[in-house]
């Protein structure tokens, strides 16, 4: 079966960047699987700029209601698969009124039809527990959820990398 690398790291600390230069490497069909729902000017702007990064031949899937059957369909047709990224995923399952344990098993069953897949795949997830305690609970909430899901992506990964200011540490 296909290999699983998992990046992480802070906003804007080349998570991405590091994901695209590392499946650049691979030869074959690349599989980018966006999670973002762009619903402001902003997030717009950023996930245009995003497109603009990616090679064009990649083929892009936006935003898809179910991964794992995503994944258990594509998964055989391309060298490559990149999702990008867990907590935005996270915070649309919560934005639809998610339960952890309900994200924790949607999480789950995307693994577990990563580890059966014969691509490789790169996961980028935030680290969004290095800060302050959040005032508001829907955000302690949401930090939670994506501690405990970034540990199990890295459980799950055979190689995983911390992103600081675009420089790639390995950690495992």
């Amino acid at each position: 079966m296909g290999k699983i690398v998992f990046i992480i790291g802070g906003s804007r600390s080349g998570k991405s960047s590091f994901a695209l230069q590392r499946a650049k490497e691979k030869k074959g069909r690349v599989a980018f699987i966006a999670t973002c729902s762009p619903r402001d000017r902003e997030m717009q702007i950023r996930v245009a700029l995003h497109r603009k990064n990616r090679p064009r031949h990649w083929k892009t899937f936006e935003f898809p209601e179910d991964i794992t059957a995503l994944i258990n369909k594509i998964g055989s047709k391309f060298e490559m698969l990149i999702v990008d990224c867990l907590t935005l995923l996270i915070s649309g399952l919560m934005e639809k009124k998610y339960k952890e344990s309900a994200i924790k098993n949607k999480i789950e069953e995307m693994l577990k039809a990563l580890k059966k897949c014969p691509s490789d795949a790169i996961l980028v997830s935030n680290e969004v527990g290095l800060g302050i305690v959040p005032q508001n609970k829907l955000a302690r909430d949401f930090r939670d959820i994506a501690g405990r899901v970034n540990q199990m992506a890295a459980k799950a990964s055979d190689e995983a990398f911390f992103l600081v200011s675009g420089i790639p540490w390995r950690i495992k």
